[in-house]
């Protein structure tokens, strides 16, 4: 069915003309030309597409528009603010937490979300808590490593 969803996308209130079952990955992507959260595997497994939906990492390519009525949503375009950086975006280009880059924004907005509930993870729940995200290129090392100077320099966890 075709409504008008309102929701908040990256701390700004945002409407759309959109079919209740179209996924939020879409919605992003085409509707609204936020390209960073990526189409990866469509079924909810590879954690390409992860955005923060009020407050819990989920994976947009399984989250039909209906269930985004009236939340909060933050994708990888809205962690940096004012043009810098946000602390694990830093972190990863710092300790080179990526290759060819495509898993990178999910990576990211699934560690933001861990984060936030551990502030200061060991290695082993950074391990555990990133067990959704894949990266073919084989960076899992660096991106735990990047995580854990996140953290550190976080003092506290995500803002």
């Amino acid at each position: 069915m075709q409504r008008t969803v309102s929701f908040t996308l990256n701390d700004k209130p945002t409407s759309v003309d959109v079919d209740d079952e179209r996924m939020l990955l879409w919605v992003l992507r085409s509707d609204l030309g936020l390209t960073g959260t990526k189409f990866g595997c469509g079924m909810s497994l590879c954690g390409a597409c992860t955005v923060i939906l009020e407050n819990e990492a989920v994976r947009s390519c399984a989250v039909p528009m209906k269930d985004v009525a009236g939340k909060q949503v933050l994708t990888i375009e809205g962690l940096s603010h004012n043009g810098k950086l946000h602390p694990l975006q830093e972190a990863f280009v710092t300790r080179d937490g990526f290759q060819c880059g495509f898993c990178t924004p999910g990576m990211i907005v699934n560690a933001y979300a861990l984060l936030q509930k551990t502030p200061h993870p060991t290695r082993e729940q950074i391990i555990d808590g990133m067990e959704g995200n894949l990266c073919r290129c084989g960076a899992h090392v660096r991106i735990v490593e990047a995580i854990e100077e996140a953290g550190k320099n976080m003092a506290g966890g995500a803002r």
